[in-house]
């Protein structure tokens, strides 16, 4: 072989060697990891997504696992995945063991409901898809638009006499339940400088009417589908008496928005935050 020919195939066996690499095969749990995988231009190695991952649209297409607490190694598996994307909330633990048994890579972020999960979320899935300068940009972006949702929100509360207390009420089946600590509507009412009005219990309970009267909410938070089901603001409150003794039903103070954008903690937060500021 001439040395010209042997230059130039050294030269190419890296451009090989990647080409030769498989496609990643992702499933994505959450929402917010699906969204991300859509930011950094990763949707053609997604194989699977589970129930919450409804944006962009084109996510709702998508083979879907379940929802991430309750996952079947079985379904999981039939999509032959290589890797999955998820927060350490997914399960059960015994599933997860399979898909590690099975040689599944799992990239498990820390959920702890704050503006680094986001970013942790954005790392984990750049280096799963083999886009890590795509995922320094949009940590980049997502830096910058914290920082001015945080200058927003510090302006918002400046304008007020004190913190609302609102009241995040959710309701898809049932009784409706009212979100308390180490909640995602926690922190994303805290992140948009309002109070938790339900501070007495950790976790989501059932709204009593006592309960509700002595949380006495300022603002009621619920998300867009429970206000759309009612289908409008004043048959919603006509629907709900156990709100009928708050502040926030004399004044009708009522904040719907749409569940993914406000807790998925994606790369909307920013944007859903300083919505939510402007609004309670």
């Amino acid at each position: 072989m001439k040395r010209r020919e042997l230059l130039g195939a050294f030269a190419a066996a890296p451009l090989l060697a990647h080409a030769a690499l498989p496609s990643p095969r992702i499933v994505s749990i959450t929402g917010g990891f699906t969204e991300i995988v859509y930011a950094l231009g990763g949707e053609s190695a997604l194989v699977g997504t589970d129930i919450t991952s409804l944006w962009p649209e084109a996510a709702q297409r998508t083979p879907k696992v379940g929802y991430m607490r309750t996952l079947s190694a079985e379904g999981l598996l039939s999509l032959r995945p290589t890797a999955v994307l998820a927060t350490d909330e997914a399960g059960p633990p015994a599933v997860l063991e399979q898909l590690r048994g099975a040689g599944v890579a799992l990239e498990l972020v820390h959920a702890d409901h704050s503006f680094a999960e986001v970013q942790r979320k954005v790392g984990a899935a750049a280096r799963v898809l083999g886009r890590v300068a795509e995922g320094k940009a949009l940590d980049d972006r997502l830096a910058r638009d914290w920082q001015a949702t945080q200058q927003a929100v510090a302006a918002a509360s400046a304008r007020r006499r004190r913190a609302p207390r609102v009241l995040f009420v959710m309701s898809r089946t049932g009784t409706p339940q009212v979100a308390g600590t180490h909640t995602a509507a926690h922190a994303v009412i805290g992140m948009a400088g309002g109070v938790n009005a339900m501070t007495a219990y950790a976790g989501y309970r059932a709204m009593t009417a006592e309960s509700a009267a002595a949380a006495a909410p300022d603002v009621v938070l619920v998300m867009q589908e429970m206000f759309d089901a009612a289908g409008s603001a004043e048959q919603f409150w006509a629907g709900q008496p156990m709100l009928q003794l708050t502040p926030a039903a004399r004044e009708r103070r009522l904040v719907a928005m749409d569940s993914l954008y406000l807790l998925g903690f994606g790369p909307r937060l920013p944007q859903a935050v300083r919505e939510l500021a402007s609004r309670i």
